[in-house]
């Protein structure tokens, strides 16, 4: 980790745009310094962050720095609108681009009292673990892929409660002190109920926001089954947008009079009618072509109308386990759907790298806002990234990408800048005469 003397150019350009979002100067410094610590210090707390930072007046304290970041001064609302604001901008004019709304977990197994942390079985690592369940909203066309949104659900603790009021209830409350502690429990209860959010509203409301703003006119959603409801595609559908969404194997769709699973169609097609599915070529947004063996047509499900299905096969003996795509866009041929749907995968690069780069996951703080503060700061920091220049091309450390820049090369370029700034401050410090343990001191204090 290098000691951080200045905000870096890269983290200073984007962060300028947003300028208008923070009230003082100097609350706006520890924000962006906040920034540039997440993409280059590996402690991506704030205590982690703050102790590798170097001023050339007398230093903030660490408080100081914590309520700038996570308490006072800024709305992380008026931030994250700002910030897909300038996205929006230069999306425009670059080819295709299609949002992705997904959900991940951020682990936080020593952190039980950060907030939306649940101790609950995760079935990805298939233990029990502390985790909090994250939503989240990403665009991407062929060449980036940019953080909208990334909101962390209240845990339910419903059950829990339940068995408390139950095992505590009594047959009558003569005393009104213990009759209106009662009533205190139940009001809270059915708070905490109501107050309650499913993932898929959760992604609801990430989506109408999106539509509102209008960033975004000529993207289409993609999604998987974890946040496919119908209020969410015809939400899409009145915004005059489409989406394409996988469903799951069981989903009853109607075929020739008869409802059945989707892969009890499936079987039926590969065993009666094996030449049904069609060989096409379709190339992906890292612009690899693939080939794919699909069957395609309009069927009807319960509730959600007539929707274009495609099944997919990704080998020619149709031996593979299918993948079961759905759009409202019926006009849609299936090379475009399956290409609409590749785009899907962009938010899992978003996850991991807002996980191993801005810390998503190492984030140590108890409330709601200051958690919100910063997932949304981590997809800035993750759009900083985006637009940095890729250095390194000569080096024989990348010759493996080809010419293509990568993540590793435009994070590289960001701590140039810092390590810059870092030697630029020693060369002033020994031009003003001070000795080596007098730098030493300033760098890095006892």
């Amino acid at each position: 980790m290098l000691p951080i003397v200045s905000v870096p150019e890269s983290i200073a350009i984007v962060m300028n745009s947003h300028r208008k979002v923070f009230c003082r100067k100097e609350g706006f410094e520890h924000v962006s310094r906040y920034v540039t610590g997440l993409i280059t210090s590996p402690n991506k707390t704030l205590q982690g962050i703050y102790d590798w930072q170097v001023y050339d007046k007398p230093s903030p304290s660490r408080r100081a720095m914590h309520q700038a970041v996570f308490e006072k001064g800024w709305d992380s609302d008026e931030l994250i609108q700002s910030h897909r604001q300038q996205v929006g901008a230069e999306y425009q004019g670059q080819g295709r681009h299609v949002i992705s709304v997904d959900w991940t977990f951020a682990h936080h197994d020593k952190g039980p009292c950060i907030y939306g942390v649940k101790k609950s079985y995760d079935y990805v690592e298939n233990t029990m673990s502390r985790f909090q369940t994250v939503v989240t909203a990403t665009v991407a066309n062929a060449s980036r892929v940019d953080g909208l949104e990334a909101a962390v659900q209240q845990p339910s603790f419903e059950a829990q409660e339940e068995v408390y009021l139950n095992a505590t209830v009594a047959e009558s409350y003569e005393q009104t002190k213990a009759a209106a502690r009662r009533l205190v429990e139940l009001l809270h209860y059915e708070a905490n109920r109501k107050a309650y959010k499913k993932r898929t509203e959760i992604a609801v409301e990430i989506v109408k926001q999106i539509e509102d703003e209008n960033q975004f006119p000529y993207a289409h959603y993609a999604f998987d089954n974890g946040v496919l409801t119908l209020e969410l595609t015809r939400l899409i559908e009145n915004c005059n947008k489409h989406w394409v969404s996988q469903i799951e194997c069981s989903r009853h769709l109607q075929w020739r009079g008869e409802w059945k699973r989707a892969d009890a169609l499936d079987e039926l097609l590969r065993m009666d009618s094996p030449h049904s599915f069609r060989p096409i070529e379709v190339k992906s947004r890292n612009g690899e072509v693939k080939s794919y063996w699909v069957f395609t047509k309009v069927v009807r499900l319960k509730r959600y109308g007539r929707k274009r299905l495609v099944i997919v096969h990704e080998t020619h003996d149709l031996t593979d386990e299918p993948r079961f795509l759905l759009t409202d866009a019926t006009h849609w041929e299936s090379r475009r759907i399956i290409q609409t749907w590749n785009y899907r995968w962009a938010s899992e690069i978003f996850h991991e790298f807002a996980k191993q780069v801005t810390g998503f996951e190492q984030a140590q703080v108890r409330n709601q806002e200051a958690v919100k503060r910063h997932f949304r700061l981590s997809c800035v920091a993750q759009s900083v990234v985006q637009k940095a220049e890729a250095s390194g091309g000569k080096s024989e450390r990348f010759s493996f990408v080809q010419g293509k820049p990568t993540f590793g090369q435009r994070c590289r370029t960001v701590i140039r800048q810092v390590l810059l700034a870092l030697i630029k401050c020693v060369g002033h410090l020994t031009a003003v005469g001070k000795t080596g343990e007098q730098i030493l001191q300033t760098l890095m204090p006892d």
